[in-house]
């Protein structure tokens, strides 16, 4: 019994007759006749009783009748279903991502997610960019947003967003009085205790720390290494120390903390968006790039703002 006898039989179950069923079916009543003749022998059961005047469906008929509408039913979803799912209009897209890039522009990719592509379910993994990487490689996720200088070898990807670092100051301190940022000099931090982001956690982010205050002509002393960009900013409010952060943090709002701008430096923080280059996942993908380049471009506009 296939699809295409099951296809046959439920028309001439609507029909109830042989030459309209055959037109309906576009091939001639001899084919038809022959695969009905074949499932009733498969099945061991007469589907049809059949005058020259009627076709009537007997019990064994009716029943499979409800069967058949079932079964086509479902291989059209079935159809649909993975059609869709090769098109990138349904599915599950796993993201990974640090804190900071909810400051970034993701709640606008998730909003356009949820409107562009209703049926993708996004499963958002808060890891540290090492992690996002490794998951990635181990089809883990399907995307990620990680703070590095450049793509990661083995994976695909766009430079999301690139912005200055500023300072994070406890809102005490004496050069939160002064917000110009001509007056800002990094070289008045030298005798500070400095809060980084971890080494291990993110090399990138502590040696772009490091190189700007070597420019500056210091190294910061390092006090403490946390694992987040929130706990950064949060033992500053309680005067841990002082910080470096990406600019996108200022956006948080968070209490006790003042965000001052630094003297122009070629070392920004970096947000790359990327995916393994063998993705298993390239329809959804297809559907999610879009709204990872529509928030890049409203970034950008709003930087030149």
């Amino acid at each position: 019994m296939d699809l295409r006898q099951l296809r046959y039989f439920a028309v001439l179950a609507e029909e109830r007759h042989f030459g309209r069923a055959a037109r309906r079916l576009s091939l001639s009543q001899p084919p038809l006749s022959h695969a009905i003749r074949q499932l009733e022998e498969e099945l061991g059961a007469t589907l049809f009783t059949r005058t020259s005047r009627q076709v009537a469906l007997t019990p064994a008929g009716t029943a499979l009748q409800r069967e058949a509408k079932a079964i086509l039913q479902r291989a059209a979803d079935a159809r649909v279903l993975v059609h869709d799912i090769a098109c990138g209009r349904r599915g599950r897209l796993r993201i990974g991502f640090s804190g900071s890039t909810v400051y970034r522009g993701l709640s606008h990719i998730l909003t356009a997610m949820r409107t562009e592509a209703p049926d993708i379910k996004v499963a958002l993994r808060e890891m540290n960019s090492a992690e996002q990487v490794e998951a990635l490689l181990h089809d883990e996720l399907d995307a990620g947003f990680v703070h590095l200088r450049e793509r990661p070898e083995g994976l695909d990807g766009i430079l999301f967003h690139a912005e200055p670092f500023v300072t994070c100051l406890p809102v005490g301190h004496p050069m939160a009085a002064t917000p110009d940022p001509s007056e800002t000099r990094l070289i008045d931090l030298q005798h500070e205790d400095f809060v980084l982001f971890s080494r291990t956690v993110s090399p990138d982010y502590y040696e772009s720390i490091l190189a700007i205050c070597r420019t500056a002509g210091f190294l910061p002393r390092v006090r403490h290494e946390v694992r987040h960009w929130l706990t950064v900013a949060a033992l500053v409010a309680h005067g841990a120390g002082v910080a470096l952060v990406p600019q996108a943090l200022a956006g948080s709002q968070l209490a006790g903390v003042v965000f001052l701008p630094i003297p122009p430096s070629p070392i920004q923080s970096e947000t790359w968006c990327v995916w393994k280059a063998s993705a298993p996942a390239p329809g959804i993908l297809e559907t999610f790039l879009p709204q990872v380049r529509a928030a890049m471009k409203d970034l950008h506009d709003r930087s030149l703002a």
